[in-house]
Order: C-alpha cells, then structure tokens, then sequence
C-alpha cells in the first residue's frame, strides 16, 4: 500500500509539472507508453511499446452533437489507479487470470463550453492498452448522439494485416502500402515492421454495435467505422482494445478483453460446466454396419445418449427442427415434433448422467416469448441452449445478446450462439454461463467446407476474441459428404481433426460425426476419450501464421498438445520447458501417416509412446494439410 501511494504522488507531481494538457501514461512495468498532446490545435496521441513506436500523431476524439472534441479541448486529469488482482474463471484460457493495470481518466471538455464534456478513460497493461469514453447523466440534457470517431490512428511504417471475414477464409495477408487495402471487421491483426504483433478489438460490447477497422484510407492510417444511436440516459462505449505481442502467440494467450469486463454477474456459478457434446445434426441419415439410419427422433438420441455416458462425454445437443421447421412463425419450442419425445429423452439422459442442449431459433423465441421457452427448457432438465439466426441490426443484435444470456443465467442454462451474433469480447467472464459462440467458418457449415490453412490461421485469428464453436473431430472424412447435413467432401486428416480439438478454445466441445465412425477408430478416439471437459491453461508453443500452429493445454498435471500445418507436409521440433523440471511424461503420440494426405489419404494414423521431460526436443511430421496430436501423461515419481 505504501509503494502504491509513493507512486501515485511520483505521477501526480510529473502531471502537474507537465506542459498543460499534455500527459504521459505508462504500464505497471513501463513497457507501454502513451503521450497525449496537442498538435496543430488537434488533440492527439503517440503509442510506445518496448521502445518502439507504434502509432505516431493520431488524431483522437469524437464528434458529439455537432462539436468537435478532437480540437479546442481541456483535458483535467481526474484519477490514476493501480489495480493488481487475481480472478478464477469458469470457461477461460486459463483456470485463473491476473488483472494488472494501470487506468487514467480524463475529463475532456469543450473550450467554448465546460458544459460539454465527456470522460475518457485509459487502461495500460504491460502487453496492451484500451479507452473508452464515458457519458454521465449530467451532460446528457435531452438527449446526445455520437456523430463520428475522429481518431484516426497513424501508423509507423508499413505493415500486413490479417482480420475476421465470417464464415469464409480471413482476409489477409495484405501489406497496408498495396492496392488490396480494405475495411475490415474485428479481431484485425497486424503484423508490424518490426515483426512484432499487434491485435485490434474491443471488450465489453453492451451499448452500440459493433466497430470494423477501415483500413482503405489513402495514408497507412487506422479508422474506426462506427454506428452509433441516439442516448436520452448516461452510457459508456465499448473499449476499444489493442493487444501487443512479441510474437502472435502472445496475442491468443492475451486474457486482456476479459479483464476489460466486469466480474461474474451469476452470485453461484457452481452449475455451470464446460465439457465435450456430441451433436445430431451433421449425422443425420448416416447409416450403421447394423443397417440403423440416424435421424431426428428420440431412438437416434438415445443411441448418442449410450455412448456418450460410456466415453467421458458430458453432453449431447439436439439441433434445429426437433420443434418443427425452425423459421416457421408456427414452430413452438415449448412443444415437439412426433418421433421426438423430449421428456423421455431428457429422463433417459439423466439417468445416464448426460446432460441434453436444445436448440432455439430467435424466430421461435420470439414468436413464443424467450423467457417462457427458456423456463420449459429449465424444467424439463436442459443444461444449456443452442441460439439460432438472431435477426435485427448490429444494435439491437447487441441489446437482444444481453437479453438471452441473462435469461439463460436466471434458467441455469448455458449458451452458445450460432452464427456470431455480434463478437466475443470478453464477456464470458460477467456471464460464464456464454461458453461459446460460431465466430469463423465451422467445418460443413454455409453449405461448404474449408481447407488447411483456414484451420490455421482460425485460431491465430479469430480466437483472439474468445471461445469459439467450430465443430471439430470429424472421422468420416471419406464419407461424410453422402449425409443429408453435409454438402461438400471434408478436406483434412483424421489427426488434423483431433488436433483441432485441443488447438481451439470452447467452452464446448461439439463433436459431429456418428458414434459408430469414433468407434472404428476406437485407439484414435482416445486422444478424445481422455480430453478433460475442460483445460486449465493454454500455451502457444510454436506459430507462424497462415503456416502452422502448436498449441498445449493442462489438465491437472497432464497436457494436450495439438499442432496443425496448411497444405504442406511439414516438420517441427516441439520445444518441452514449459513442462516441470525434473518431471517424467508419458507421451502418446497420434500422427499422420507418411502418406497422409488432406485430400487423397485422409484417414491414414499411427500412434506411438516415448518418455518426454523438460529437456526434450521432439520432432514431429505433419502430412500435407494435416496435424498431430499428443498426449502427456504424467508419471508419478516413486
């Protein structure tokens, strides 16, 4: 406390020593350094990271009812707080997350007018920075609108970006000087002139739409798109967020858009439970060796139901239809389709200690009310809920996103979103009960299939912005295409698919193939069987984007380890020191024939057991669009 109080005085006598209305903020440790002055009459900031200069003379600031609170503005320092502390969460990258930074707030006010004036708020971490800007009631008056986001961030030199592009491939590479420059959406990343790494996005989505990035302008600037309504009440705006790195790797283990949320809002959380799921849906009309076809009905349930309960698998989700077409104004999901009892299957369930996931289409809750559904999906025993197609613009996506996932904490259900609605951001530490959304193109999802080097840059990409649900495990990848569900043959290794599980963040593991396919390869399917339903740290260990990735993640003592490769046969030498000194693993070693390939020998494995410690260096070969799996075991010493 005493240290904290010497600082804070140490920074309040620079402050009032400086030039007014020029401020220097810094990190707890100094890395990151942000200068805010005037230049030109106009309010501008430079960013400093490691030494480095980042952004250079941006213009920054709003235009609020027709003022522009870029120029001909007073900044009054208000505040500086350290805040160091420790949260556990229930769906994270890691079991419990630091929170360390230092935050500045301002007043800026109009010169013409004290009056006029909004609060702008800095949070440095050591690896990252955000802003926001903050509304209080008393400039509100009648009413008060965002006209336009005047920050225009200028750049040190050239860079290549990469950025989220929906259920297609991510946009990039593209060098920001060449003619390919474009408005992008969010997380972009960037790779800068000094190669190290820069992600931009935003934390705690609660107000307005979500922003993209335009980075069509004609100097190397940055700007944000924005879309803002009206405001009669106080509001803040989101953070907008920017996440630094060494290297990319450091940007996925980022928890820096959680600690941008407020803490858990769910006073127990006991219930909720992240964990692996088998899925219906892909596997409808899949045909057994014993002449059984799968389809909606509660039979089909309850053979997923059997053999989740015998393979350390927690869940099953029922998908769309189960209530009757599910854009049908008509369709009521507090009732079933014939051939699909749902209390039947739910007791069946339960006494096979498997936990049911039913899907709801925003049409349905709509029609029928969300909270009444939400309450028949709690008392017939569901754990969580699928949510479908969530229809308005990018606002109200936002307000109606709110609306569900506290219903579904009032419910003790979890959720997960399909198609986005609007981005992870970090919200899953206020509400822990949101365990995932489809944010990047699902494998067989939008009626097509994607190719190794989506599978890795997703995860250098698009999971920067939180947990995500793609689907992954396929080991029907020569047959698959002849369901009713699948609509295109699924490029990739059987290995790959494994991998994928580890390599990608969840809060659920949603597993699409049939049990019987799992079953074929029952030693493959191990890797699966042994995975935790959920992990407690993540590291990247090695990465190159749009190339290759390796991924660990802890259970207990043990680890998974997941790498992928893009079209290329590859080799990499997996460096163990994150692992104990002086502590033995048993690694089981899944991985790609020497003729495994992505399109024309997908099925092809081998699996091998060495001993592994710190010291190790192991190499391991990758065919052609394919991955490697790994799992470690610890020994205990004797």
């Amino acid at each position: 406390m005493k240290s904290n109080i010497l600082t804070l005085l140490f920074l309040l006598t620079i402050f009032s020593c400086s030039q007014k209305d020029d401020f220097t903020l810094t990190s707890p440790n100094g890395d990151l350094q942000i200068d805010i002055f005037s230049k030109d009459q106009r309010r501008s900031i430079s960013v400093l990271y490691l030494k480095d200069t980042i952004f250079t003379s941006a213009a920054f600031g709003l235009l609020v009812n027709d003022y522009n609170f870029g120029e001909q503005v007073s900044y009054k320092h208000k505040e500086v707080n350290d805040v160091d502390e420790t949260w556990k969460a229930i769906n994270g990258k890691q079991a419990e997350i630091r929170n360390h930074y230092r935050e500045y707030s301002f007043q800026v006010a109009a010169n013409s007018n004290k009056e006029k004036f909004y609060k702008l708020i800095f949070r440095l971490y050591d690896d990252g920075f955000a802003y926001r800007y903050d509304f209080p009631h008393e400039v509100i008056g009648d009413s008060i609108t965002i006209q336009k986001e005047l920050t225009s961030l200028d750049m040190k030199g050239d860079y290549t970006y990469w950025a989220y592009n929906g259920e297609k491939h991510n946009v990039g590479p593209i060098t920001r000087s060449s003619e390919d420059k474009k408005q992008v959406r969010i997380p972009m990343v960037i790779q800068l002139k000094n190669n190290r790494f820069m992600a931009i996005h935003e934390a705690d989505i609660s107000e307005f739409g979500p922003f993209s990035m335009n980075a069509a302008a004609p100097d190397q600037s940055l700007v944000f798109n924005t879309s803002y309504s009206t405001r009669k009440k106080a509001f803040k705006t989101s953070w907008r967020s920017f996440m630094l790195g060494e290297n990319i790797g450091d940007l996925v283990e980022s928890n820096l858009l959680e600690n941008l949320n407020e803490p858990c809002k769910i006073e127990d959380p006991s219930w909720i439970k992240p964990g692996k799921s088998l899925w219906d849906w892909r596997v409808k009309g899949y045909k057994t060796e014993d002449r059984y076809t799968y389809q909606l009905n509660t039979k089909s349930h309850k053979r997923f139901i059997d053999f989740a309960s015998k393979n350390n698998i927690q869940y099953l989700l029922i998908d769309a239809d189960w209530y009757g077409s599910e854009f049908s104004e008509t369709s009521d999901p507090t009732s079933s389709i014939d051939g699909v009892n749902i209390e039947e299957c739910m007791a069946y369930a339960a006494d096979k200690k498997v936990g049911i996931i039913l899907y709801l289409n925003d049409v349905g809750a709509k029609k029928f009310g969300l909270e009444a559904v939400l309450k028949q999906f709690s008392e017939w025993g569901a754990v969580g809920v699928k949510y479908g197609f969530m229809k308005g613009n990018a606002e109200q996506k936002v307000k109606h996103t709110h609306e569900v996932v506290a219903l579904c904490a009032k419910y003790k259900l979890m959720v997960d979103f399909h198609d986005n609605p609007i981005p992870p951001n970090g919200d899953s530490r206020t509400w822990p009960n949101l365990v995932a959304r489809e944010y990047g193109h699902a494998q067989a999802d939008a009626k097509k299939s994607y190719f190794p080097e989506t599978a890795v840059n997703t995860p250098l990409i698009n999971m920067i912005a939180g947990p995500l649900d793609l689907t992954n495990g396929w080991f029907d990848l020569n047959h698959a295409h002849s369901r009713e569900k699948v609509f295109q043959e699924l490029p990739g290794t059987v290995v790959a698919e494994v991998a994928k599980l580890i390599v990608i963040y969840s809060g659920w593991m949603v597993l699409p193939d049939s049990p019987e396919e799992y079953a074929k390869k029952d030693d493959l399917f191990d890797c699966i069987r042994q995975m935790p339903a959920q992990f407690d740290d993540l590291k990247v260990i090695d990465a190159k984007i749009d190339e290759y990735v390796s991924i660990a993640r802890k259970s207990g003592e043990d680890w998974f380890i997941g790498s992928l490769t893009n079209r290329e046969a590859r080799t990499l030498k997996l460096d163990f020191s994150f692992l104990p000194e002086n502590e033995k693993y048993e690694a089981t070693i899944y991985e790609d024939a020497s003729d495994s390939h992505f399109l024309n020998n997908k099925e092809a494995y081998q699996i091998r057991t060495q001993l592994i410690d710190s010291s190790t260096q192991l190499s391991i070969t990758m065919g052609a669009g394919g991955g490697n799996a790994i799992h470690l075991k610890h020994l205990k010493s004797e």
